[in-house]
């Protein structure tokens, strides 16, 4: 007997359409468990205060808890491989941040390709690092203290967080673009290269503004400008760096991100809801209580924002000719 030739282009199409009905129904279904953010650096950070805010407003738009799980260890990559190496089912997410592009650079034989095997879901805020110098430094703006460090090439002691950090980048990028000689001396951590700073033993230091703050407004440091393209609200009367080195910018933001191959219909359901939290006044309240901005916009926006950061902190890394030991 013949197969009618409509009937089998029915059945065809529909079987065309099978492997991706249990995916679509999973997806319509989303979330019907708990969700896992992993957070790679310890409780306290900026990333582990801007996941657990996401994480609370998720859980109440979603119905279900959303549970932050800190696996800290090598620049946040410790954490990526964790998600990398979870099902692409939406369940195990990720609080992505400009250290997870800059580790992922600098680290060497990693498990995962952070471009290959991550897809960003939604920008959450933007936040400046400030420019900070100990009062003895002889430099009350960017344009004297550029004018110092030429006086005194290599002289100079920037202190950072630590080798391969967001920080250090964003120092190495200023001496790059403003064409200082300063000499960079890496801690473990912000708490001691703070103490060497206050105590005069180092010279400038880059740092996220919750960590510098008070030190400000105490003026026990002395703030230059701040790394981002435009001022920040926190302290609208600080210039930003680039209003001194023309195109100078060093955003760190922060965001969420899920393993590639995640179903469309969940990156576009986690993007919505978290710029429905963007757009509301308490949510964004709270995200500038901790020096930051909303980071509103597409997943698509996202992933060009990411990129971008990719090429831009490579070139950095390539300039200054640093390398992981």
């Amino acid at each position: 007997m013949e197969f009618p030739r409509r009937q089998f282009f029915l059945v065809a199409a529909g079987a065309a359409l099978l492997p991706a009905a249990p995916q679509i129904a999973r997806a319509q279904n989303y979330p019907s468990r708990p969700v896992r953010i992993i957070v790679g650096f310890p409780p306290g950070g900026p990333t582990d205060i801007f996941a657990r805010l996401i994480g609370d407003w998720l859980s109440k738009r979603l119905g279900q808890s959303f549970v932050i799980e800190n696996r800290p260890g090598a620049g946040s990559t410790v954490g990526i491989a964790a998600v990398v190496s979870a099902p692409a089912d939406g369940y195990t997410l990720l609080l992505v941040s400009t250290s997870a592009v800059i580790s992922a650079l600098y680290y060497r034989n990693l498990s995962f390709d952070l471009v290959r095997d991550v897809t960003p879901v939604s920008g959450i805020a933007l936040e400046p690092l400030v420019m900070v110098v100990n009062p003895s430094v002889p430099a009350k703006t960017v344009p004297e203290f550029i004018a110092y460090a030429k006086a005194n090439p290599g002289k100079i002691i920037m202190a950072s967080v630590g080798n391969g950090t967001t920080p250090q980048m964003t120092g190495e990028l200023f001496k790059m673009m403003a064409g200082v000689d300063l000499l960079h001396v890496p801690y473990q951590g912000a708490a001691p290269a703070l103490t060497d700073l206050l105590a005069g033993r180092a010279d400038v230091m880059f740092e996220a503004m919750p960590t510098l703050v008070g030190y400000i407004q105490s003026g026990k440091l002395h703030a230059l400008g701040v790394s981002t393209k435009t001022r920040s609200p926190v302290f609208p009367d600080l210039p930003a760096i680039g209003e001194f080195v023309p195109d100078y910018e060093s955003s760190v933001w922060f965001g969420i991100a899920a393993r590639r191959q995640t179903s469309a219909e969940i990156i576009d359901l986690l993007n919505k809801e978290i710029n429905a939290g963007l757009a509301d006044p308490s949510f964004n309240a709270r995200i500038g209580e901790f020096g930051g901005t909303a980071l509103k916009g597409t997943s698509a926006e996202f992933e060009r924002l990411f990129a971008g950061d990719t090429k831009k902190w490579a070139k950095v890394m390539k300039a200054a000719n640093i390398k992981s030991e």
